[in-house]
C-alpha cells in the first residue's frame, strides 16, 4: 500500500481505504445484526457504519496533534451508541455488544490506516470480518465444548508458558546433557502435537470415518491408534476389517510425518539427513493404505460407520510425567552407552527402544549428544523399523488373530516395513 503514496496523494489513498474498510465492516454487521436481531434495533445501516469511518478520519485530519476533536466525536459516537444500547435492553431485551464494539472500531481505523503499517490494517479489519461472520460457528463450538475444555487449555498453556520458561537449563547430571528445561521441552512439544490432534478430532472430524481416525490418531501415537483400531476390527465384517488396516498404515504414514516435524523443531541439521527417508516412506505407507482403501471400495460394499468419539485427555499430567521420565532414562542409557559401548551399542539400543515409545529415544538424540548427524539419522530409522514390527505384532493381537485380516496386516506393514529395510540398507551401504 505504501507504494501508492509515490503516484497518489497520501491523504486520498487514506480516505479511499477508510471509507472501503468501514463499507466492508457495515455490510457485515448488517448482514448478522439482521439475522439476528431484526430491523427494529439495528443502530444503522451499512451507510452508518461508512460514516462514521469517514468521520473518524476527518475529525483525525483536523486535528492530527492533539486529537481533541477526534476524542469529542468518539465521546458523541459513545453517547449514541449508549443510548441505542438502552432502547434495545429496555424495549426488546437484547443486551449484546457486539455492534457498539464494532462501531467504535470502525471509528478509530481512520488514526490506524495513517499511522500504522499496511499489513497491521489489514489485520485488523480481515480480524474483525472473521470475527463478525463465526458468530454462529462461535456458538456451535461453545455448546459442543465440553464442561472441562479451558481447564485443559489451561494447563497446556502452564505447561508451556509458565512452568517451562523458569526451568533452568543446567546440567542435572555432570557430563550428561540433561538440564530441567531440555527435559520439559520435549514433553510440551509432543503434549502439543498430541493436544492439536485431540482438537482436530473433536471440532474439525467430530464426525470423522476410520480413515481420518487413523490420520488424526498418528499425530498423537501411531502404536495407542494401531491398538484401539485393531480391537474395533473384532466386530467388524471383512470388508470394513479392510478398512481398518487403511486406517493401521495411514497412522503410520502421519507418524512419520510427526516424526519429520520434531526433528525439524529440535536439530535442522538431522532433518536435512533424514526429510527423504521420512517423507518417502510417509508416502510410501499412505499408497499401500490407499491400496486397500480402493480395493474395499472395489467390492462394492457401502461404508458408513463413524468411529466413536475419544473424550480422553491428551494432557493429563501423569502422561506428561510418564514421557518426561522415559525422556530421562533414555537419555541416562544413551550417554552410558555410547561411554562404554560406543556407536554400535547406540545401534543396539535404537532397536531395543522401538519396543516401547520411541519418541524419548529419538528426541534424547537430537539435543547434543554429540554424536555425528549420520549415527543419528541411522539410529531414528532403526528405531522406526523396530517400532514398526512391534506395531503390526499389536495390529495381529489386538484383532484377535483374524484369519483374512492377519493376512491383510502381514501384507501391509510387510511392504511398509519391507521397503524400510531396503531404505536402511541403502543408506549404510550407499
Amino acid at each position: 500500500m505504501e507504494e501508492l503514496y509515490n503516484y497518489l496523494p497520501k491523504e486520498l489513498v487514506n480516505f479511499v481505504l477508510v471509507t472501503l474498510f468501514s463499507l466492508l465492516i457495515g455490510l457485515s454487521q448488517r448482514k448478522i445484526s439482521l439475522k439476528h436481531e431484526g430491523e427494529t434495533t439495528l443502530f444503522g445501516t451499512d451507510r452508518t457504519f461508512t460514516f462514521i469511518g469517514i468521520l473518524g478520519y476527518l475529525l483525525y485530519m483536523l486535528d492530527p496533534l492533539d486529537y481533541r476533536l477526534f476524542m469529542g466525536g468518539g465521546a458523541v459516537l459513545g453517547v449514541l451508541l449508549a443510548l441505542n444500547y438502552y432502547v434495545k435492553q429496555s424495549q426488546f431485551h437484547l443486551f449484546g455488544l457486539t455492534t457498539i464494539v464494532i462501531a467504535l472500531i470502525t471509528y478509530c481505523i481512520a488514526p490506524i490506516v495513517a499511522t500504522q503499517p499496511s499489513w497491521f490494517y489489514i489485520m485488523v479489519v480481515v480480524t474483525v470480518l472473521l470475527l463478525t461472520e463465526l458468530k454462529h460457528t462461535f456458538t456451535e463450538l461453545a455448546q459442543r465444548m465440553k464442561n472441562d475444555e479451558m481447564i485443559t487449555l489451561a494447563k497446556f498453556l502452564a505447561i508451556s508458558g509458565i512452568i517451562l520458561p523458569i526451568l533452568p537449563n543446567k546440567d542435572i547430571i555432570p557430563g550428561i546433557p540433561l538440564t530441567p528445561y531440555t527435559i520439559w521441552l520435549a514433553t510440551v512439544v509432543v503434549s502439543g502435537m498430541s493436544y492439536l490432534s485431540y482438537l482436530l478430532k473433536r471440532y474439525v472430524f467430530k464426525e470423522s470415518g476410520i480413515l481420518v481416525s487413523g490420520v488424526i490418531g498418528g499425530l498423537y501415537s501411531s502404536t495407542a491408534t494401531i491398538s484401539v483400531l485393531a480391537r474395533k476390527s473384532r466386530k467388524a465384517s471383512e470388508q470394513e476389517a479392510t478398512e481398518y488396516v487403511s486406517a493401521m498404515l495411514l497412522a503410520i504414514s502421519m507418524m512419520f510425518l510427526r516424526f519429520l516435524l520434531l526433528i525439524g523443531i529440535f536439530s535442522l541439521q538431522i532433518l536435512l539427513v533424514i526429510y527423504p527417508y521420512l517423507l518417502l516412506m510417509s508416502a510410501v505407507s499412505a499408497g499401500v493404505a490407499w491400496y486397500f482403501h480402493t480395493k474395499r471400495r472395489k467390492t462394492g460394499v457401502s461404508l458408513e460407520q463413524t468411529e466413536e468419539e475419544d473424550s480422553s485427555n491428551p494432557l493429563e499430567f501423569k502422561v506428561a510425567l510418564v514421557f518426561a521420565v522415559l525422556f530421562v532414562v533414555f537419555t541416562i542409557i544413551t550417554h552410558y552407552t555410547l561411554t562404554y559401548a560406543g556407536t554400535g551399542g547406540l545401534n543396539a539400543l535404537s532397536f531395543v527402544s522401538g519396543f516401547s515409545d520411541i519418541t524419548p529415544f529419538i528426541l534424547n538424540l537430537l539435543q547434543g549428544t554429540g554424536v555425528a548427524a549420520l549415527v543419528v539419522t541411522g539410529c531414528c530409522m532403526q528405531a522406526i523399523v523396530s517400532n514398526m514390527i512391534v506395531n503390526m505384532g499389536y495390529a495381529l493381537f489386538f484383532s484377535g488373530l483374524r484369519g483374512p485380516l492377519r493376512k491383510k496386516i502381514l501384507v501391509g506393514f510387510g511392504c511398509v516395513i519391507g521397503v524400510n529395510i531396503c531404505l536402511l540398507l541403502i543408506f549404510y551401504f550407499f
